[in-house]
């Protein structure tokens, strides 16, 4: 039942060393893309702004070191500016914060300097062919975060900083709780008992579309098989509720 939701969101399960189970809402290269034209608008105006400093510089110092503090400066924006800022304490360039996204490490944890240094370094690969960034597109779909390259040598990939909390509406209980036929595991029984919070939420053409994916387990279809599962998720609630006063 676990693949049920991986097909609803891109919400990705990380096991940790420790067993503990962390959950990342990974972006897809279309806002990445959108927040890398941000950043590249910024860039360009920042450069612009320097631009214009640099060589009222180079009418004083002479035009070849106006051209060449220039370049200089178009070097470090090309490749440090990322770097510096995803490596900060907000893990995402200017462009990426405006979006809501972050870059982090794949465990959650955040980006270090060695990490944002190769997947930075990388990115002239992604650009490949002609920066029209195909190598790049071709990695993110082919990978289940959404990895470009610089991501897979790093071990980063980019989530949703500012995840959306959908409202969680439990479904009205039904009239008897249904024991489960089978043994879950932890990751199933989540998935069953967040079928009934959000099912309230859902149409109901929705609600029997998904509760088919778990026909295996309810013994049935529809209508009746998204009621028997809203019974089997109250009697685990039930249950851990019971646990829980004991």
């Amino acid at each position: 039942m676990s693949t049920t939701e991986d097909r609803l969101d891109t919400m990705q399960a990380v096991e940790l060393a420790e067993g503990v189970v962390i959950r990342l809402r990974v972006a897809g290269p279309l806002l990445r893309a959108g927040a890398y034209g941000i950043d590249l608008l910024i860039r360009g105006m920042g450069m612009s702004v320097i631009g214009v400093v640099v060589m009222g510089t180079g009418l004083v110092v002479g035009d070849r070191v106006g051209f060449g503090l220039l370049a200089l400066v178009g070097f470090v924006m090309e490749w440090f500016y990322p770097m510096v800022f995803e490596a900060g304490r907000h893990g995402a360039t200017p462009g990426k914060r405006l979006l809501g996204l972050r870059v982090v490490q794949v465990t959650g944890s955040p980006v270090g300097w060695g990490q944002a240094f190769v997947r930075n370094i990388l990115r002239w690969v992604d650009a490949m062919p002609l920066v029209t960034y195909g190598f790049g597109m071709a990695s993110c779909l082919a990978t289940r975060r959404f990895q470009r390259l610089g991501d897979l040598a790093a071990g980063t990939v980019v989530i949703y900083a500012r995840d959306t909390v959908l409202p969680r509406l439990a479904a009205p209980p039904p009239i008897a709780a249904v024991p489960l036929p089978v043994g879950l595991t932890a990751d199933e029984t989540l998935a069953l008992v967040s079928f009934r919070e959000r099912a309230g939420l859902w149409s109901v053409g929705r609600r029997e579309e998904i509760a088919d994916q778990a026909a295996a387990l309810s013994g049935a279809q529809g209508a009746a098989g998204a009621s028997r599962l809203m019974a089997m998720a109250h009697w685990v609630q039930e249950k851990k509720q019971a646990v829980g006063r004991s």
